[in-house]
């Protein structure tokens, strides 16, 4: 069945989904302003494909009885083993998800390595900012209480280091991945549901992705324990990690068919107590290539 989707509907749609609302959120306020429950699911749906996949946006008219994107996600880029092994570290795998595809990992960093990154970063911590999805602006981000700093890939023989442990745990290229991100939640502090692949929509995301691919990983490593709270969770799956130094979670949201995984949408709980230290790497399709270069 085809019926009208006003275009105004369909930007007002867009908008607030590219500012970190919910599907569910955004689909009550159509519900509360009389749109009937389907439609009003099959409206935001059809929005979500287009930002997350890189599909056409509706113009005027939805198609009710369109198939759904489908997103199928390749292996596990770390197979099935118990233990991976980079130089002389043994690193084992503590826990799996299926879809999103992660893992829980240990021994990533050893405790000296995680306060030389916390002493490193400290001087050049600046509150945490984000590409507005409209304007394509950095904004000081505000679905992220925190603050932050990005180190060049291979600046220090430190990062040069973990990068290449990074590489050889994923099989992900070193020059694939983007700058070494190091950001400090304080007591309070938190991470909204947000993606982190970058959504076609935007025309600066556009930019980025014809120099250096879509996003397809995430390897978070976690430089100290957290008193209570912090735990980075999976909430369409119900599922979370506890902090824990020297600890890694890797998650992958890109697959063959150059799709992305909306089953990855991920948050940084609250800081109920002590403080957070984490250090973030994002890979893409190919060799990272910043916006300054």
């Amino acid at each position: 069945m085809i019926v009208n989707f006003a275009n105004e509907a369909r930007d007002w749609i867009a908008q607030n989904l590219m500012r970190g609302c919910q599907p569910e959120t955004v689909v009550r306020e159509l519900v509360g302003n009389k749109v009937e429950g389907e439609l009003a699911v099959a409206m935001v749906q059809s929005v979500l494909n287009a930002l997350i996949y890189g599909e056409p946006m509706p113009a005027g008219k939805l198609d009710l009885d369109a198939p759904p994107a489908q997103y199928v996600p390749d292996p596990s880029r770390l197979g099935r083993v118990s233990v991976l092994k980079t130089g002389k570290r043994d690193v084992p795998v503590l826990a799996r998800l299926q879809r999103p595809s992660a893992a829980l990992l240990g021994n990533v960093l050893d405790a000296e390595e995680c306060r030389q990154l916390i002493a490193q970063a400290k001087p050049r911590l600046a509150a945490s900012t984000v590409v507005d999805p409209i304007t394509g602006l950095d904004r000081v981000a505000d679905h992220r209480s925190s603050a932050g700093m990005f180190f060049k890939p291979g600046e220090t023989p430190l990062v040069a280091r973990i990068e290449k442990r990074i590489a050889e745990l994923t099989g992900l290229p070193v020059e694939h991945g983007e700058g070494l991100q190091i950001l400090h939640y304080p007591t309070g502090a938190e991470s909204t549901p947000h993606y982190d692949f970058l959504m076609p929509a935007n025309e600066s995301n556009k930019a980025s992705i014809a120099r250096s691919g879509q996003r397809i990983a995430t390897f978070i490593m976690y430089l100290n324990d957290v008193d209570a709270g912090g735990e980075t969770g999976f909430p369409h799956v119900g599922w979370s990690v506890l902090p824990r130094r020297g600890q890694a979670l890797f998650f992958e949201y890109g697959n063959a068919a150059r799709k992305t995984d909306p089953m990855s949408l991920h948050t940084g709980a609250a800081v109920l107590a002590g403080e957070k230290w984490i250090a973030t790497k994002w890979v893409r399709e190919r060799a990272f290539i910043p916006a300054s270069a």
